[in-house]
């Protein structure tokens, strides 16, 4: 699944599949500006957080348990959002350090570093990075990912993919091929 924010004309966190076929709405009431997503891949938990209603809020991966994590002035200026273990990653844009949040109740927060900027931030830890099965869009013995002549798209799960064109160039009745 691929997992989004939008505050255009209806503010709301979205998921579709890879393909970007069953786009599906999981919030979108109580929100104003989501600017920052991150997620539960074990739990199946979508983190956001909110820029307007300084809030950093939780549901499930169909849009259930909502609640609240944090909210208020101590999370102002916030930017990118990243969960870990206990926890979740934030950068204060206004006074330039790195946030650690518990993620479970909110009333643990702690400064952990300062930087000079940022506008993004990330966890990378082996045990954060989930096993990958054998999926549709693997190179075949031709060289080309999941049978696919430019891009090879995950579809509704790890068995099935769309083939799409790069610009300028039209799919084949094939399915594959691009011309």
């Amino acid at each position: 699944k691929l997992f989004f924010t939008d505050y255009g004309n209806a503010a709301k966190v979205e998921r579709c599949d890879m393909d970007g076929m069953n786009r599906t709405w999981i919030v979108d009431s109580k929100i104003e500006q989501p600017t920052a997503l991150a997620l539960d891949l074990i739990n199946k938990y979508v983190y956001w957080l909110d820029i307007y209603l300084d809030s950093v809020e939780v549901v499930d991966y169909q849009g259930r348990k909502r609640h609240t994590i944090i909210k208020g002035r101590q999370i102002r200026h916030l930017c990118g959002l990243a969960v870990f273990e206990n926890y979740l990653y934030t950068f204060n844009s206004d006074n330039l350090s790195i946030l650690r949040i518990n993620r479970y109740n909110g009333t643990d927060v702690q400064s952990l570093a300062g930087l000079d900027n940022a506008k993004e931030i990330r966890v990378y830890q082996k045990r954060a990075q989930t096993p990958v099965r054998s999926h549709a869009c693997e190179v075949d013995p031709y060289g080309m990912p999941g049978g696919c002549s430019h891009i090879c798209l995950l579809s509704g799960n790890y068995k099935a993919r769309t083939c799409r064109c790069r610009t300028g160039f039209i799919l084949g009745s094939d399915g594959r091929s691009c011309k």
